[in-house]
């Protein structure tokens, strides 16, 4: 698939992990409308030194939004945190879990924040109610993310798609507040978030370098290429019968 045809599809494009020369190339390209991190993938390639790592990432990513994640599970430390992150660069939006550990609610923080006018990306939502709790906390006036998380909904052998619909319906009184479809599992994902009417959906680095390369492939193509895959390896194997 050419980078134009990533363009020309009808939802923003967000790049979701956390190395450092990932994020850098990802940024560069003009399908990539925003990036996003979070501390699983962080630890994931090492991070140690949270802010060392995203004020390094700030300095290549000064235009498209970038979210960065919250990490305490006490509300009080988490809005301290987000007040901070929140600062670091007018294109960081402040990624805020729906609950903490506990389960107890992070809607009284989410109000708070939003009425403060921080950008927030409001993460690990999996339900309708959530959707509907953030949609009456926020401001009508402050820009932020609503990230639903489709492909763990897909994990439990749910359809995500009657979710992100409602959660369309449930957002559109809301002008600054945009939907996500995330945690993409296969490059299908990217064309169901585009097909719901999704507005972002987040990618991770190596399902972007397969849609690069497979998608809209003809398929009578990649059948044939897998024939040659099959018949390279067994002859690189040594196999005999």
């Amino acid at each position: 698939m050419s980078s134009q045809l990533l363009v020309d599809l009808p939802i923003k494009i967000f790049a979701d992990g956390a190395d450092p020369q990932g994020i850098a190339a990802l940024y560069a390209k003009p399908y990539i409308k925003g990036l996003t991190t979070n501390p699983t993938l962080m630890r994931k390639v090492g991070i140690a030194d949270y802010e060392k790592f995203a004020r390094e990432v700030l300095e290549v990513v000064k235009e498209k939004p970038i979210s960065f994640e919250v990490f305490s599970d006490e509300f009080p430390e988490m809005r301290r945190q987000a007040l901070q992150i929140g600062k670091w660069q007018e294109n960081v939006y402040v990624k805020i879990p729906i609950t903490n550990t506990r389960g107890d609610s992070a809607l009284p923080l989410i109000k708070e924040l939003s009425e403060e006018g921080v950008r927030l990306n409001l993460t690990a939502i999996l339900t309708r109610e959530q959707v509907e709790g953030v949609a009456k906390a926020v401001k009508r006036d402050v820009p932020c993310v609503v990230s639903v998380f489709a492909g763990r909904v897909a994990d439990t052998g749910v359809d995500p798609m009657p979710l992100m619909k409602d959660s369309l319906a449930m957002l559109r009184n809301l002008p600054e507040a945009e939907l996500l479809w995330a945690s993409v599992r296969e490059v299908l994902n990217i064309f169901q978030a585009a097909e719901c009417g999704c507005d972002i959906v987040t990618v991770p680095h190596d399902i972007l370098d397969k849609v690069a390369k497979l998608g809209g492939m003809d398929l009578a193509e990649l059948s044939l290429d897998t024939v040659k895959m099959f018949h390279k390896d067994a002859v690189t194997a040594g196999f005999k019968l």
